[in-house]
């Protein structure tokens, strides 16, 4: 193995919320399983390699993998189990690891720098990846490369249950012959307006010139570009465990309308749950706090299943506000938290969620990443 300027490793863990099922219910082992909504309008978040051999994908319609794969074994998820599961993963990273950074529920960045002058990169990290299947029972892949693209694309194409080493120097011709969708950060919409211009691999990618990328995609197209060649800077950014997000607002008069005040709730906690889904965060704990006009405050919380989903945490912030809100006098704040975070991306909301509902929040989402959070909210009642 070539000495590494810098060594930078992926771990993810395949199919992580099968493989958490398999080890609560041993008889699910080498049968298509689908994670996900029960109704014939919920969608997949998640399933086995068995399922996938049918066509099955996450984020599909439940109806339409069951059409593909009639014979499957439909589960609703448990975020509380698989949550707890990532935590014993990360337990064993964290006693290890010189630094890391956990992306989301099932994926780590570790940043291996100068561990060659000692045990070398590559042996340590096989060392870790049977640790953690020992310890854990999980299965998992793993790419080894100078930067995070190129590693988290590595361990992708070695799943499930493999390794995959790109010398220092090979990281653009690793690359090149992939799809360009292969890419982090490449989603469909930007695959497909790059495939109008006849860009379908990375190799293809990375000649085009950058100033076309750039004008067509913004900075978006400069950063692609980059990745298709190999090159990223991004550092690992050392683990800390955020334990709350909030929001207050103190009003210019105090106000007794009910109807003004649930409206607030709606937008603090819309606000909110997008927050969530950027930091690729999931709640367990919804708490509202209200200041009354001669200043006496009150809270009351309730803790539910992980989710980032607007419609669940507004029911149950609204319901909150209604329960608390007893002395009929006029209000001078009313503020919404969300704790007990856990990492998750958007798609884990996919356990609640409807096809419609979905699709409905990331179209959302994209306009507030475009115009800022406040551009776009649903209708109250």
């Amino acid at each position: 193995m070539n000495y590494f300027d810098r060594a930078v490793l992926h771990l993810d863990l395949d199919a992580f919320y099968v493989a958490v099922e398999c080890l609560r219910n041993d008889d699910l082992r080498g049968k298509p399983l689908l994670i996900g909504g029960s109704s014939n309008r919920g969608v997949v978040a998640s399933c086995s390699y068995e399922a996938r051999a049918f066509g099955v994908r996450s984020a599909m319609p439940m109806k339409q993998a069951l059409l593909l794969c009639p014979d499957a074994v439909v589960l609703k998820g448990d975020m509380e189990a698989y949550s707890k599961h990532s935590a014993l993963v990360r337990e064993v990273i964290e006693d290890q690891a010189p630094l890391f950074e956990q992306a989301s529920i099932d994926e780590f960045y570790l940043d291996l720098t100068g561990m060659d002058r000692h045990i070398g990169c590559w042996t340590w990290s096989t060392e870790l990846r049977q640790r953690i299947m020992r310890e854990t029972g999980l299965p998992l892949s793993f790419g080894l490369s100078v930067n995070k693209t190129v590693s988290k694309v590595g361990a992708g194409e070695v799943k499930p249950n493999g390794t995959k080493l790109v010398p220092a120097g090979t990281e653009k011709l690793f690359l090149a012959p992939l799809p360009v969708g292969k890419l982090p950060s490449v989603g469909r919409e930007t695959e497909r307006r790059l495939a109008l211009m006849g860009v379908r691999t990375c190799q293809t990618l990375s000649e085009v010139p950058p100033r076309l990328l750039e004008r067509e995609f913004g900075k978006h197209g400069l950063s692609i570009w980059k990745k298709a060649n190999g090159e990223d800077n991004s550092p690992v950014v050392p683990y800390r465990e955020q334990d709350s997000i909030s929001s207050e607002r103190t009003f210019h008069t105090d106000t007794i309308d009910l109807r003004y005040l649930h409206d607030e709730i709606r937008r603090q906690t819309a606000q909110l749950a997008y927050e969530l889904r950027s930091l690729n965060k999931l709640t367990a704990c919804v708490t509202v706090k209200l200041r009354y006009s001669d200043f006496n405050t009150f809270t009351k919380q309730s803790t539910i299943p992980y989710t980032a989903q607007d419609a669940i945490l507004t029911e149950h912030a609204l319901d909150l506000f209604d329960r608390l809100y007893e002395r009929r006098q006029l209000i001078r704040l009313v503020g919404v938290r969300f704790s007990a975070l856990v990492p998750g991306s958007s798609q884990l909301n996919l356990f609640d969620d409807t096809e419609k509902e979905s699709r409905l929040l990331a179209a959302m989402d994209k306009i507030r990443d475009r115009f800022g959070k406040n551009a776009v909210r649903k209708g109250g009642k």
